[in-house]
């Protein structure tokens, strides 16, 4: 299996949503939120994707990438998530740098904050994201869906009905 940015966000999010999303079962394309976010990260910035490269390597999707100064570029809708921002961000630098790339850097953007937060990947980044890898191959490769966490951020999830139809607790 190919580990994408996605997985990096929803290891972060929940466990559940990334064993889900691991097995084929998606949800994304019946959320609101998602689609919002999406026309968030398309109309935010029009003539971004003139100025800055898409790349696909390894598994990861790039969608604003300045070569020339190295720098990933990742629209977000809102903060909420903001510590699985950073990881997905950060597994990109990852990716990058095991491919050659020297020092990039990365932006997360807010626009509807109007709020930046700069990204830079540590060597103590880089012993995590290799533990992480490992737990979300394991957790993505059990036969076991994980537990419902019963949280707050359930409510705004593209899973959520799926997760709260029925299913019983044990």
């Amino acid at each position: 299996m190919q580990i994408t940015g996605t997985h990096f966000n929803y290891y972060y999010v929940c466990h559940r949503k990334l064993w889900l999303f691991a097995n084929g079962i998606n949800m994304e394309h019946t959320s609101d939120l998602v689609a919002e976010g999406k026309l968030i990260h398309e109309n935010s910035y029009p003539f971004r994707s003139e100025k800055y490269t898409e790349i696909e390597l390894d598994g990861i999707k790039i969608d604003y990438y300045d070569t020339r100064n190295q720098v990933v570029h990742e629209v977000k809708k809102s903060k909420s998530q903001e510590k699985a921002h950073e990881w997905q961000v950060k597994y990109y630098l990852y990716v990058l740098k095991q491919n050659g790339v020297e020092n990039p850097t990365g932006i997360l953007e807010y626009p509807k904050l109007r709020k930046t937060l700069p990204i830079e990947l540590s060597a103590d980044d880089d012993k995590i994201i290799k533990s992480m890898i490992t737990e979300i191959k394991e957790l993505t490769e059990s036969n076991d869906c994980p537990p419902v966490i019963n949280s707050s951020k359930c409510k705004k999830c593209s899973y959520f009905d799926f997760c709260y139809s029925g299913e019983i607790e044990s």
